[in-house]
């Protein structure tokens, strides 16, 4: 690992993030751990502007964001993780709303959704009528820190995505879906169905993705959308353009910027462990390790390229692919792309964006590493507890040190019960 591992730490919150987060200055009163709106408030509290968003504490407020498009331009806040088992298509709208193309009745959310780190699980929702379908429907506004776990999303026509079916704009920051099962026809992704501009940044997802035209692990189709600091490990099925992060990049403004694939690909033509098709754009550092099976055009890391595309110093792994050969990218074997080198001669970036722990794991994205992960990049087990013991009561803790092996997980000059806390809250993350 290249690097201070305490400096990583302290510019975590901040690498690479596309647009920064605002302060946010919110009065709330708690009953048993729940927040307490005024009387007559909607939502859970607040106002919708920056300074007092609109509070999500329940199933019911999230629901009401669905039902009321005049919030959509708003600012609204997640305060509790929330379970929608109990709603579906019968029940619950998606957020945004799309007619067709050019027309008045489209209503994008405009506004922000911050998840503030909070999670939504079982989110399910099948619509095979609609155009485009996702948890929002249609965004040009922003969701960021926001975690989906076991949606399961069902569509049938363009664009179907755990958490977006058509982000034409914005962005969708620093958010997972975890454990999704997302189905679909064309532009078919496991967080995003169709990035047709802005941004997918800091974003990740594991599960299960079908479809049969452009189908990504991450993202269905880039247009002129940026995908960067991301990855998947999705497991992915399709037809035409498939691949483990995305299907497709169809302009040349699309980008897909450090970002790996590690999922399982299986398709008919334009195969990739990483992109199936790169038809224009650019594909920039990134790699990819699943097993790639396909019919026609099929590569290790990408399936196809046509002229306008681009794919500059990338990475696959031939014997986990079971792909010898590829359209771009140079072919490792497993040893070898869980060593440095092979990215050093590509010039990655290995202090502020990449690690690795050499001979275990292939490198893996800084801001991936959770706290109290103090060793090799690994997720956090014994090896850690042993150096944050090795250090428990320190002083003094500060760079000439690592911040004391990196055990100052609060950054306050000594590793006390804070830092206890904050390193059991992260007991067995992995990576």
């Amino acid at each position: 690992m290249i690097g201070s591992k305490a400096g990583e730490k302290a510019e975590k919150e901040t690498r690479h993030d596309v647009r920064g987060t605002g302060g946010f200055c919110l009065v709330v009163f708690f009953l048993a751990g729940w927040a307490v709106a005024p009387a007559g408030a909607k939502y859970g509290g607040g106002n919708g502007t920056a300074n007092a968003p609109f509070l999500i504490n329940t199933p019911e407020d999230f629901k009401l964001i669905g039902n009321s498009p005049e919030d959509w331009d708003k600012q609204f806040k997640l305060m509790q993780n929330l379970d929608l088992a109990g709603l579906d298509e019968t029940s619950l709208r998606m957020i945004g709303r799309w007619a067709s193309l050019g027309s008045y009745g489209n209503q994008p959310f405009r506004g922000i959704f911050d998840g503030n780190g909070k999670t939504i699980f079982n989110f399910k929702y099948a619509d095979i009528r609609e155009e485009y379908v996702g948890l929002f429907q249609h965004v040009t506004g922003e969701i960021r820190d926001l975690k989906l776990v076991g949606a399961v999303v069902e569509g049938n026509k363009s664009g179907t995505g755990a958490l977006v079916g058509y982000l034409e704009k914005g962005g969708a920051l620093r958010c997972a879906a975890v454990n999704v099962n997302v189905a679909g026809n064309q532009c078919v992704g496991g967080l995003v169905g169709s990035l047709a501009d802005g941004t997918a940044g800091n974003c990740w997802s594991s599960g299960s993705v079908s479809g049969v035209w452009y189908t990504g692990g991450l993202v269905g189709q880039a247009g002129k959308g940026t995908i960067a600091y991301s990855y998947s490990k999705a497991r992915v099925t399709g037809g035409e353009s498939t691949g483990g992060l995305a299907g497709g990049t169809v302009r040349e403004e699309a980008i897909v910027n450090s970002c790996y694939a590690q999922g399982p690909v299986q398709g008919t033509l334009y195969v990739g462990g990483l992109v199936g098709q790169v038809v224009a754009g650019r594909v920039f550092r990134c790699y990819s390790t699943g097993e790639v099976t396909g019919n026609q055009s099929t590569g290790g890391l990408a399936g196809y390229g046509r002229a306008l595309g681009q794919v500059i110093d990338c990475l696959w792994d031939t014997q986990s692919s079971k792909q010898a050969t590829s359209v771009g990218g140079t072919g490792r074997t497993t040893v070898e792309m869980k060593t440095m080198d092979p990215y050093l001669a590509k010039s990655w970036d290995f202090w502020q964006t990449w690690t690795i722990c050499e001979g275990t794991n292939y490198p893996v994205l800084l801001w991936q590493i959770p706290l109290g992960d103090l060793s090799c990049p690994d997720g956090v087990n014994f090896y850690d507890f042993a150096i944050f013991a090795e250090n428990w009561r320190k002083k003094n803790c500060g760079a000439a040190n690592l911040n004391c092996g990196g055990a100052d997980l609060d950054g306050s000059g000594s590793v006390e019960l804070r830092d206890l806390a904050i390193f059991a809250e992260n007991w067995l993350a992995g990576l």
